[in-house]
C-alpha cells in the first residue's frame, strides 16, 4: 500500500476491524519510511454472474429464483429446508468459482438436476419436467426410464 504522504510502497498494519456489517475492512497503517499513519478500506469485489437465457436475453443470477424453483420441486417431499439451502449454496459456489462470468440457464438447470437426483428422485423429476418442458407423456416416460436405468 503506497503511503499518501511520501509515496513509499511498504507499510505495516497497526489495527484492522470490520465495518459496514462486515462488508468492508478498515485498516490503520503506518508507513515504514516516514512513520506517518493513514487509514485504508478494503472491499470485497464481487463480479456478478450473468445468466444467458434460452432466448439469448441476459440477466443477473438470482439465487432466490433458483432456491424457489428447487423448493417447489421438493414440496411435500422428505427434503429439509437446510438441504435445499445448502444445495443452492453449492451451485452458487460452483458458478462463482468458474472463470465464466456468463453462464447459460441450461448449465444452471443441469447443475440443479444433478444435485436433486442425489437428494430426491421425485423432486428431480418434478424439476426436470418444468426445466425441460416435457411436451407429452412419452418424453416424461423417457426421462423416467433413463432414471431407472441409471439406478440399476
Amino acid at each position: 500500500m503506497r503511503c499518501p504522504f511520501c509515496g513509499y510502497e511498504e507499510s505495516k498494519v497497526i489495527d484492522s476491524r470490520p465495518t459496514d456489517e462486515g462488508e468492508r475492512i478498515r485498516r490503520r497503517r503506518e508507513c515504514i519510511s516516514c512513520g506517518k499513519r493513514f487509514t485504508t478500506y478494503e472491499v470485497i469485489e464481487s463480479v456478478p454472474i450473468i445468466v444467458v437465457k434460452k432466448d439469448k436475453s441476459r440477466e443477473v443470477f438470482d439465487r432466490a429464483k433458483l432456491f424457489s424453483g428447487m423448493l417447489r420441486a421438493c414440496e411435500k417431499r422428505p427434503v429439509s429446508l437446510e438441504t435445499v439451502e445448502k444445495t443452492v449454496a453449492e451451485i452458487e459456489t460452483v458458478l462463482q468459482n468458474s472463470l465464466d462470468r456468463e453462464v447459460s440457464s441450461e448449465r444452471i438447470g443441469q447443475l440443479a438436476m444433478d444435485k436433486l437426483k442425489d437428494i430426491d428422485e421425485v423432486a428431480y423429476v418434478r424439476f426436470a419436467s418444468v426445466y425441460r418442458q416435457f411436451k407429452d407423456i412419452n418424453t416424461f416416460m423417457d426421462e423416467l426410464a433413463k432414471l431407472l436405468s441409471e439406478k440399476k
